[in-house]
């Protein structure tokens, strides 16, 4: 789990994976808290794993929790998600019985309410074949907090990646397992809990816009790299604030991106052409 000033959300969550039946070891990551927080955390009766960054390290939290597990799976949560009942033990047990298997993503419900998150129904409906040697719909995406990976996978695929830092991170992670020749796959038998703070954290949307296209100049062919940026531009020409703030942030690290460039290999690029023309499709209906 990765946190962040959150005392009252972190202890919830902790509670709730305390009355898991797994009873998972939970390793906790203060990214850069206030001191009541990881006093808090230091007090919770579950005995969680502590590890301090010196700052906010975003996504980058989850490689420092992974590297120091004992466990052959690691499970994520958020300081404002957890897991069902069982959640942890199917999942072993499949990651147990697939040995290709590098990353589960989980149905997620958010709220009291237990509603569905709407990428629940973009997973189920991917466009790539069911795999023989693997379970549930295999996809290029997944909720970082919604997620249990294969130890082994995440750290041969050097986990979220530096340049990005949080807010859409995963994809990048599923075209890189996925091109280490892991599966990647969606199993709504899963059940991950999300309960937001109604308030959230505000400002985060065009880290979403950034590190979407930033992805592209990590991964994918020029062209398409070259045509979401374009298109950010266009959108940061017109005023859009976010649009604007996401550009910055593209072309502060676009350098960086290119030194770091690395293509998919044939099958996860067409792969991911084809998650790309079945979310246009999606829009357009």
């Amino acid at each position: 789990m990765i946190t962040r000033d959150r005392p009252t959300s972190v202890l919830r969550t902790l509670d709730a994976l305390a009355a898991l039946p797994e009873r998972p070891a939970v390793i906790v990551v203060d990214n850069g808290s206030d001191g009541a927080t990881r006093a808090a955390l230091r007090r919770h009766p579950a005995g969680v794993r502590l590890l301090r960054a010196r700052e906010n390290t975003g996504a980058l939290g989850r490689n420092l929790a992974v590297r120091h597990a004992d466990t052959p799976y690691v499970a994520f949560s958020d300081d404002d998600s957890w897991w069902s009942p069982g959640a942890l033990r199917r999942a072993a047990d499949l990651l147990d019985a697939h040995p290709r298997l590098g990353l589960l993503a989980a149905r997620t419900l958010v709220g009291a309410d237990a509603a569905e998150d709407p990428i629940n129904a973009v997973l189920a409906a991917s466009p790539l074949p069911a795999a023989p040697d693997l379970p549930g719909r295999p996809v290029l995406g997944f909720l970082g907090c919604a997620c249990v990976v294969r130890r082994e996978a995440f750290l041969a695929a050097g986990g979220f990646h530096p340049l990005l830092f949080f807010g859409a991170e995963e994809t990048l992670l599923a075209y890189d397992l996925a091109a280490d020749g892991w599966g990647v796959t969606y199993e709504p038998a899963l059940t991950a809990c999300h309960h937001p703070d109604p308030g959230g954290r505000e400002g985060r949307g065009h880290l979403e816009l950034r590190n979407g296209v930033l992805t592209l100049w990590l991964r994918r062919p020029l062209p398409v790299a070259l045509r979401a940026g374009l298109r950010l531009a266009a959108a940061a020409v017109t005023g859009d604030h976010a649009s604007r703030r996401a550009l910055r942030g593209v072309l502060a690290r676009l350098p960086a991106a290119l030194a770091r460039r690395r293509r998919l290999p044939p099958h996860v690029e067409h792969a991911a052409r084809l998650v790309e023309e079945a979310s246009r499709a999606g829009r357009h209906r």
